[in-house]
């Protein structure tokens, strides 16, 4: 029984190596959207036996970072650009109800994990690493959503957030490009002291700009990049 413990063990460590590696390289763009992920050529890569592989890549497409075609190969998930106005509407909504709730309900432990999680981003910003900006972006928001004392909402918010790390990636780079970096890190210390001054309107206000900045700049990104026009309706002005 306890060598059966051992090789479960052993094969959970082996899934969640893999899991980080993969999701790493997807949310860096390392594996690119609609990359073929072979369990073959995966197991070879990382020397262990597909179940292992089919663990990582269950998991991965739990968090809508792979998909399984009908003829059950498996691709990284292609960012759709004809949906990224849905995508943005719902994520403007989320933005604002989870900052408008930890406006109102804050408390001061909770204020405290907000000022660290944002020192944290401005800490990620200064490295110039993508990913680890990204993260830190997210810890961040997700602060300021627990804040809210709602988990229905936050929860909701986290899936977003998750969904949209590879566009913040290429938005970051658009960023970098334009120096418009500063930005970011402004907004975020303004969306603090909102929620640390109780005011909940201002804190609306800036959730709904700061989305309206993230659709705007991966607009021109996107417009940069490719020449397929795509149509994007304003958002609606925050009320």
């Amino acid at each position: 029984m306890s060598e059966e413990i051992e090789a479960k063990r052993v094969r959970g460590m082996g899934s969640k190596s893999v899991y980080d590696t993969l999701r790493t390289e997807i949310l860096a763009l390392t594996l690119p959207p609609g990359q073929l992920l072979d369990e073959t050529t995966l197991a070879e890569r990382f020397d262990m036996s597909r179940s292992p592989i089919r663990e990582a890549l269950i998991r991965l497409a739990g968090e809508e970072l792979v998909v399984t075609l009908s003829n059950r190969s498996t691709i990284v998930a292609p960012i759709e650009v004809a949906s990224f106005p849905k995508y943005v509407e719902a994520l403007d909504v989320a933005q604002r109800m989870n900052t408008r709730l930890a406006a109102a309900l804050r408390t001061e432990a909770d204020l405290k994990i907000i000022a660290r999680r944002q020192k944290e981003f401005e800490a990620a910003v200064k490295t110039g690493q993508h990913l680890r900006m990204s993260e830190a972006n997210k810890q961040f928001h997700m602060a300021v959503a627990y804040a809210g004392k709602n988990a229905y909402l936050a929860s909701f918010y986290e899936r977003l957030l998750n969904q949209g790390q590879r566009m913040l990636h290429l938005h970051f780079e658009y960023l970098e490009r334009t120096g418009d970096g500063y930005l970011l890190t402004d907004e975020h210390e303004l969306m603090l002291d909102a929620i640390r001054t109780k005011n909940v309107e201002l804190a609306d206000e800036l959730a709904h700009a700061h989305t309206r900045q993230f659709q705007d700049n991966f607009i021109a990104f996107l417009r940069e990049n490719y020449t397929t026009e795509v149509s994007f309706g304003p958002l609606a002005a925050a009320e």
